[in-house]
């Protein structure tokens, strides 16, 4: 038989973190294309998690999330930004950020409408927009990943139905500044537009940044979509306990999307984060920073002294790096190279951008991982010189 695709599935490849990984594994390599911590999560989320298995919370929660956990996640929204958020009509529990930002698009972008993404951009926006029959509009940052406002003003429009926004930001390490927002609100208003801002590493930041929800500023509360997850703030990945805040109007649209993908989270987990919200105490969001931050100073300068030309992250746990003076070869090749050869797998830079070549002598490497293999990583990229 003649096998048929849909042409929505055409224009993007699979995830290219996900495969690096795989290739990762394949030649034994220190693994820092995907952006998972290898160490562990609190035991306060484990013990509840544990605990509600063993208490028979086994079966479905209520779709849009456990009440125990949007209870907990609301009163820490009004303890972290002050942030009034209704748990029985603003709040969505989903199987983490990545379903979070596809069933917010599917409830709120229709087909032939455009959705304003910065690049370099985390991998999933382009396709998320693609499979909604949306047109994505890219809008390059600058060589030093700040945002051209003029660039950004001409790229919306009267078809314009949301921006992406992703702060603190993967894969570029930038955090926002408030008068930077400040300004893409304003674009929302005049356009009326939504921000679809994606807040997954909200409390990972340095030097000093602080994390501003869109969502708190002047004629946005409304106009704001916010998405988070447990993951990256509690070091739970693979729980995939994603959360959403909207108006109950776009709630109402987001919940029957999110119904019919995936009915809802798993049950014990919700209870599990909802533990860590209730028990933890100010000093452990606070001490990610510093957590983070020793790996970020262990391991930038290692990349530095390696060869790479980059920026140091003001928040998240990538460094996009450029490595021209480095190698010739093109970003997937030397990528493949350097997990083979040198035992190190970054994330080729061409799998964020819609133009591959503008990422073409870029790599992101993620040092959320323990100091001793990042050492060890450390000890292997400075041999780069050597064997090129």
């Amino acid at each position: 038989m003649k096998i048929h695709t849909a042409r929505r599935t055409h224009g993007f490849t699979e995830s290219v973190i996900r495969m690096m990984t795989r290739l990762s594994n394949e030649h034994g390599a220190i693994n820092l294309s995907q952006g998972f911590p290898d160490f562990e999560s609190p035991d306060t989320l484990k013990i509840g998690a544990a605990r509600a298995i063993y208490d028979d919370v086994n079966q479905y929660a209520i779709t849009w999330g456990a009440k125990r956990y949007r209870d907990a996640l609301a009163a820490s929204y009004r303890d972290w930004y002050g942030l009034d958020v209704d748990p029985e009509a603003h709040l969505t529990i989903t199987c983490g950020a990545t379903e979070a930002m596809m069933a917010v698009l599917l409830a709120v972008v229709d087909p032939g409408e455009e959705v304003i993404v910065f690049e370099p951009f985390y991998e999933n926006y382009g396709p998320d927009t693609t499979l909604c029959d949306a047109t994505p509009v890219f809008v390059p940052l600058t060589p030093e990943w700040q945002i051209d406002f003029d660039r950004l003003r001409a790229a919306f429009s009267h078809r314009t139905r949301a921006i992406i926004v992703n702060t603190p930001n993967n894969p570029t390490g930038r955090v926002l500044r408030r008068d930077e927002l400040e300004k893409i609100a304003i674009l929302c208003q005049e356009f009326d537009a939504y921000a679809i801002t994606d807040e997954v590493y909200e409390h990972i930041l340095y030097d000093g940044a602080r994390h501003i929800p869109m969502a708190t500023l002047p004629g946005m509360r409304d106009r704001t979509i916010t998405i988070s997850a447990a993951s990256k703030t509690f070091a739970v990945t693979g729980w995939r306990m994603g959360t959403i805040v909207a108006h109950p109007e776009l709630s109402d649209a987001i919940r029957k999307v999110h119904d019919f993908l995936t009915v809802g989270a798993a049950a014990p987990l919700q209870e599990g984060v909802a533990t860590g919200l209730e028990m933890l105490p100010p000093s452990y969001y606070e001490g990610l920073a510093d957590v983070y931050g020793a790996k970020r100073d262990l391991f930038y300068p290692a990349l530095v002294e390696a060869g790479f030309d980059c920026r140091k992250p003001e928040g998240a746990y990538y460094v996009l790096a450029d490595f021209s003076d480095l190698s010739d070869l093109p970003d997937d090749e030397f990528a493949f190279w350097l997990t083979r050869t040198i035992g190190v797998a970054p994330v080729p830079g061409s799998s964020f951008f819609h133009n591959p070549e503008d990422g073409r002598k870029l790599v992101r490497f993620a040092f959320c991982k323990t100091e001793a293999l990042l050492e060890q990583a450390a000890e292997r990229l400075v041999t780069i010189r050597t064997r090129v």
